[in-house]
């Protein structure tokens, strides 16, 4: 291989890797913008006061349609991209579903939940129709036993802990605190991975999580990052 071609090849890699960093600033920028999510600053954060998973990474809205239970389990079954049910992304990390590419953004609610009608319109994506995932990790210094995920979400979801689905609610709903709660779980020692799929129909969407103890009062002995550390 002539030296040419080695100069154009890494120049070719340069300016990709120039427009990524762009882009992400500019996600960066508009996300920072709306009224109540902002991109992470530190690499971990503990819950809210209330106890809310607080950071999170999402994936830009994939289109689908339906809120009834069958529908929902069947636009969440379907596999839209790969190991969607184990992948552990990183902040500006893409994906293709179908034709589309989409990309993953670590993101932080100034409220107690999730937004996501602010993050799919910063982002110039679809607010109505769509189905989105998001991904949690929960780091815990040591076993915290018989806790409940107590979910609420606008409008249908289902999640997972660590692999294992635990909880789903279903039809056109708004999002009401605690609205769905998982059986008793363990939270391991170490790295806890919490998974959402919310579908929404039109209008706003958004979710909240906690954890709940043995009393009904929020678990809050842990600290909160979004998806795998950066390389």
């Amino acid at each position: 291989m002539n030296a040419f071609v080695l100069r154009l090849r890494s120049a070719t890699a340069h300016a990709v890797l120039a427009a990524v960093l762009a882009l992400s600033a500019t996600a960066a920028d508009a996300l920072d913008a709306t009224p109540s999510l902002r991109k992470p600053t530190s690499p971990q954060s503990a819950p809210s006061s209330q106890g809310f998973l607080q950071r999170w990474i999402v994936l830009e809205p994939i289109p689908a349609t339906g809120l009834t239970d069958k529908a929902v389990r069947e636009t969440v079954g379907k596999e839209h991209f790969p190991n969607q049910l184990t992948v552990l992304p990183r902040d500006g990390e893409a994906v293709s579903v179908g034709d589309t590419h989409l990309t993953w953004h670590a993101v932080e609610t100034k409220e107690y939940n999730v937004n996501l009608f602010h993050f799919a319109r910063a982002l110039g994506k679809p607010t109505s129709n769509i189905l989105t995932w998001g991904v949690a990790v929960v780091h815990c210094t040591e076993e915290i036993p018989d806790v409940r995920l107590a979910i609420g979400s606008n409008a249908a979801s289902i999640w997972w802990v660590n692999g294992q689905e635990v909880v789903g609610i279903y039809g056109d709903r708004q999002t009401v605190i605690d609205d769905g709660v998982s059986r008793r779980l363990t939270l391991k020692k170490g790295a806890n991975v919490v998974r959402c799929a919310v579908v929404n129909g039109g209008g706003a969407t958004d979710f909240c999580a906690r954890f709940l103890g043995e009393d009904g009062q929020p678990v809050r002995g842990f600290t909160v990052s979004t998806g795998a550390p950066a390389k």
